[in-house]
């Protein structure tokens, strides 16, 4: 592989990590921070909360295997292939659950159905959930009873035990690729189904506001239209995740560095710019996010400004309170 591929490849993975862990960090951060406030959580905020934590886990996972994999004095071994395995199929399994759990709450939140098992699951929106969530654990024994791999000591780009390391790298990309294949039929198509009923019912409250002088811009409309816009990023960015994986089996079965790197820098992009999305859709983590980024401003802005009299920095501090009250 060329240098400066590679240099530009190692950055872009780079900015991603970082990029994913404070997105996500900054969801943990701000429901952790109203749990302290308020002591209590409402359903969207824990599932938000959970599904982040996930998702951190499985950037670092990702992140590890690109250090594992193409460090310059990393040594990889059968059991810690074992262990990266196990946790890297633990935090998919979550991630992918939570994303799922997330999709079906919108659904029943905001959806409008006459269907009486539709109201019956509204009603019970929170039983669903965790019932849902209870249920997926009934296939982690299946995923992780899987055959492991040889404990065999390597190192990546040795000359004596370079085909068994690539074997062992083959058949760790294989398990997790067939993993997520089989087990995860169940949660796409159910976030997928969620997906189409939404569709639906925007769809008939669009045909009974066609009178109406509100147009398209009534608060229903609108819900249905940020559900819709977090439920597509979903579908597609996992897409592209169980792609990213898919090439990482043909790079190793190709023998092909460049191919392998695009497939970590694919799969990045699901837990990172999903979290983000999400920020972007949930009006409390939204409002949080310009809160902060005002007062930073206000800091930089009171430092940069500072005179003796201090009145410049007084009303800086002004603005960033009313902003937080906003």
């Amino acid at each position: 592989m060329e240098p400066v591929i590679y240099s530009f490849a190692t950055l872009l993975i780079h900015v991603e990590f970082i990029f994913g862990n404070l997105s996500n960090g900054f969801i943990v951060l701000s429901n952790f921070w109203d749990w302290v406030i308020k002591r209590k959580l409402s359903t969207i905020d824990k599932i938000l909360l959970t599904l982040a934590i996930s998702r951190i886990t499985l950037i670092w996972e990702i992140y590890t295997w690109f250090t594992s994999v193409y460090g310059p004095s990393s040594f990889a071994i059968g059991m810690k292939l074992q262990i990266l395995y196990f946790t890297w199929i633990l935090s998919s399994h979550f991630s992918l659950w939570f994303a799922t759990a997330l999709s079906i709450f919108y659904l029943l939140r905001i959806a409008n159905c006459s269907w009486k098992i539709f109201l019956y699951l509204k009603w019970r929106l929170k039983q669903v959930i965790v019932g849902m969530l209870l249920a997926s654990l009934v296939f982690l024994p299946g995923i992780l009873t899987q055959r492991t791999l040889e404990e065999r000591p390597y190192r990546y780009g040795g000359n004596t035990s370079e085909d068994s390391m690539e074997t062992d790298f083959a058949r760790f990309t294989e398990l997790i690729l067939f993993n997520l294949t089989i087990f995860s039929v169940i949660p796409f198509s159910l976030a997928s189904i969620s997906f189409l009923l939404l569709i639906f019912s925007l769809w008939k409250h669009l045909r009974k506001m066609q009178l109406s002088s509100r147009g398209h811009g009534d608060p229903s409309t609108k819900a249905h239209t940020n559900a819709l816009r977090i439920m597509v990023s979903f579908l597609l960015l996992y897409s592209i995740y169980f792609l990213s994986l898919l090439l990482s089996w043909i790079a190793q079965k190709h023998h092909s560095k460049l191919v392998d790197i695009i497939g970590i820098i694919t799969g990045l992009m699901y837990p990172s710019a999903h979290s983000f999305i999400l920020i972007l859709g949930n009006s409390k983590l939204m409002q949080t996010s310009l809160w902060i980024l005002s007062h930073l401003r206000c800091r930089l802005k009171g430092e940069n400004i500072l005179n003796p009299s201090g009145n410049q920095v007084t009303s800086c501090y002004i603005f960033c309170i009313a902003n937080k009250s906003v």
